[in-house]
């Protein structure tokens, strides 16, 4: 193959967009979630992986919640991954991370991101469906299960377990 034909080839794969996000926990399992100010609903704090820069999913939920929320927390143990289908963009694989159980110290230093978020709070595991719309709920109910089973991440499409 040469170097022309390779980098057609490239040139035509299916495009995917990546994210990465942080699952914050209080001493009671309630868990943080952002408030975006440009769509409906809440979500993890976390974002796009900028694949430009070399950037994995791992750091790419790092420096995210160090961007939305202002805390520099490295993440733990990857809890699920996402394949989600998109209609109006390509498909988006969702990584999410534990970003463990913090103290009312530490929650009272957030600071959020003013260009992108209007609000945080903690929300009980029945508040989920009502707070995470799409496949996002069941993500965050999968990768919660990975962490009370110690089982390793959950493999999902969009949002159900991967068969």
């Amino acid at each position: 193959m040469t170097t022309t034909d390779y980098a057609m080839y490239i040139a035509g794969l299916p495009r995917v967009l990546a994210g990465a996000a942080m699952l914050f926990r209080d001493g009671g399992g309630r868990v943080l979630v952002v408030e975006p100010n440009y769509r409906e609903g809440w979500t993890l704090p976390g974002g796009t992986i900028e694949s430009d820069e070399g950037e994995t999913p791992r750091q790419a939920a790092r420096r995210e919640t160090l961007e939305e929320i202002g805390l520099d927390v490295a993440p733990g143990r990857l809890l699920a991954v996402d394949w989600v289908l998109g209609t109006a963009r390509p498909p988006l694989v969702a990584y999410v991370y534990d970003g463990g159980v913090l103290d009312d110290a530490v929650f009272g230093a957030i600071r959020l991101q003013e260009a992108e978020l209007l609000s945080w709070k903690l929300i009980t595991r029945d508040e989920i469906p009502a707070y995470l719309p799409g496949s996002l709920g069941p993500r965050v109910q999968a990768a919660l299960e990975s962490l009370d089973t110690g089982r390793g991440p959950a493999e999902l499409e969009n949002g159900l377990p991967a068969r």
